[in-house]
């Protein structure tokens, strides 16, 4: 009844819809996505920035250095980038952060690793233009941002009037701003200046964050914050607050290392605890942002003491030589089945070419949507996977063999002998991923890229082995070369041992049989 049921034509039918549908996402847009997998600092080089802590802005501990290396390590991976190295040298004043990715942009790098990620709300006072007004009967030397008073006076009022916020070397913050005081800066883009109050809400009460695209409206991407209990008090009561204010004192401005993000109206109180960050974002600066502030602030204010480009690490002429060693052993491969199996080793040569195109698709697909990044260690696990993948089809050909041996019919060979394999090929798969999974989650860095294809491609060997290989043969099984054991099938009984009478000699017993009647 099982065989009756199967339909070798519908599951090959099923995988090809999914190999076309693969493809397709590969190919489009083409003009837009790169056809190659993201490679790692070894195999492709990447950026490198030098961070140094800034003594000038207080004092700090090691434990404080490691915290901040934590930090950023925990950004650096929120960018998707596998294999990324962040290490440290020497300690205290003398620690120097090495942050080293492969293939990205340097300023993207630099605003990530290097900003302190300071987030404060702060209730406006006062919204101007970002341009400057001169101050009747007197010039006004404006202070470098933040500019920031325990308790506003006329000075302070001056420096807001005369404060070009439209000049971008003006709006570089020099130091995080501190809470407790007034404060006077920019917008990010300088279209505004404000003179803010004292902190409500302190960022370090933010508990989530993420990246959205607003449902309503245009579509501009936002920033979405939930807040932990004291967080969501205080928010509670500024925005309470706020209502009954008139604009622009019914403002409440987000700022970040010292520049205003967004400053919206208050129209009720918020009460749940959330709160949303709009300021003409593009979907990488939201998701940068959001990350920043869902890991919290940098400790320590680091320097950048330098940003260079790291060559690949394995020479190109290694690398050229490995790809040569590696297509060498998968020839001897091929050619070991061909001259072992015949005929039916192109099955399996078939079933390698498709678990190829399958690993190389997610490669690159994987490196497009999770930012998977393939290294040394990542291609070890790949030629270890030929040697897995390739072991399951010979174990599923040796007990068709096994059967045919028994004198069963091929038909027959196949069905049992599949029954007998798929324990031996499932028990054999499921080591190899429990010792990739073992691997993954108790290592770093590269030994977690080879754990990590180990497992990947050990699921396409299922896939291939299930999808692929059963059903080809079940369809080949049916046709006069392989069921009538052509002696160039591979499954040829006579070349199996077994003792098949010639054709003459049947027709000369069943001849002697009928005179003996």
């Amino acid at each position: 009844m099982a065989s009756s049921a199967y339909r070798p034509s519908r599951t090959l039918g099923i995988l090809a819809a999914v190999l076309l549908a693969l493809a397709a996402w590969l190919l489009w847009p083409l003009a837009n996505e790169s056809l190659t997998p993201n490679l790692g600092l070894d195999l492709r080089g990447g950026t490198s920035v030098t961070l140094k802590p800034n003594v000038a802005q207080g004092s700090f501990t090691q434990d404080q250095i490691d915290q901040a290396v934590q930090i950023i390590r925990q950004r650096v991976n929120s960018l998707g980038v596998a294999e990324a190295e962040v290490t440290t040298q020497g300690n205290g004043a003398n620690s120097i952060v090495v942050v080293s990715i492969p293939g990205v942009n340097q300023k993207r790098i630099v605003d990530l690793v290097g900003q302190t990620a300071q987030l404060n709300f702060r209730p406006v006072i006062e919204e101007a233009a970002g341009t400057p007004t001169k101050v009747k009967g007197k010039t006004v030397k404006v202070k470098p941002l933040p500019i920031q008073t325990s308790s506003p006076s006329a000075a302070f009022q001056a420096q807001f009037v005369a404060l070009d916020c439209t000049n971008p070397k003006t709006r570089v913050s020099t130091k995080p701003d501190d809470p407790n005081q007034y404060l006077i800066t920019c917008s990010q883009q300088g279209e505004a200046k404000y003179l803010l109050s004292k902190t409500a809400v302190k960022g370090e009460n933010i508990s989530d964050a993420s990246a959205t695209l607003r449902q309503q409206g245009v579509g501009e991407w936002i920033v979405n914050l939930s807040f932990d209990g004291t967080g969501t008090k205080q928010f509670a009561e500024t925005t309470q607050s706020l209502t009954s204010q008139k604009a622009p004192q019914n403002q409440f401005a987000i700022v970040l290392d010292g520049l205003v993000v967004s400053a919206p109206s208050v129209n009720e109180a918020i009460t749940g605890g959330r709160a949303e960050i709009s300021g003409k974002f593009t979907q990488q600066s939201a998701t940068d942002l959001a990350n920043v502030l869902k890991f919290g602030a940098l400790p320590v204010a680091f320097d950048i003491q330098s940003i260079d480009s790291v060559s690949a690490t394995l020479g190109q002429d290694q690398l050229k030589a490995g790809l040569i060693a590696g297509g060498l052993g998968l020839l001897l491969v091929v050619v070991y089945l061909l001259l072992y199996y015949r005929a039916l080793g192109l099955v399996a040569v078939a079933s390698l070419a498709v678990a190829g195109f399958l690993t190389y698709t997610l490669f690159v697909l994987l490196g497009r949507t999770i930012g998977f990044t393939l290294t040394l260690a990542g291609v070890a696990g790949a030629i270890v996977a030929i040697g897995i993948t390739a072991d399951s089809f010979i174990v599923y050909f040796e007990r068709i063999r096994d059967e045919v041996r028994d004198r069963k019919s091929l038909r027959v060979a196949v069905e049992s002998g599949w029954l007998r394999a798929r324990r031996t090929i499932l028990a054999a798969d499921f080591v190899s991923l429990l010792a990739a999974g073992v691997l993954y989650f108790v290592s770093v860095g590269n030994v977690r890229g080879f754990a990590f294809v180990l497992g990947l491609t050990t699921i396409i060997d299922i896939v291939v082995v299930f999808t692929f290989t059963r059903p080809l043969i079940a369809i080949l099984a049916n046709r006069p070369f392989f069921a009538q054991g052509n002696s160039l099938s591979g499954v040829d009984p006579r070349r199996l041992g077994v003792d098949v009478p010639e054709p003459a000699q049947t027709q000369a017993a069943v001849t002697a049989s009928s005179e003996e009647v």
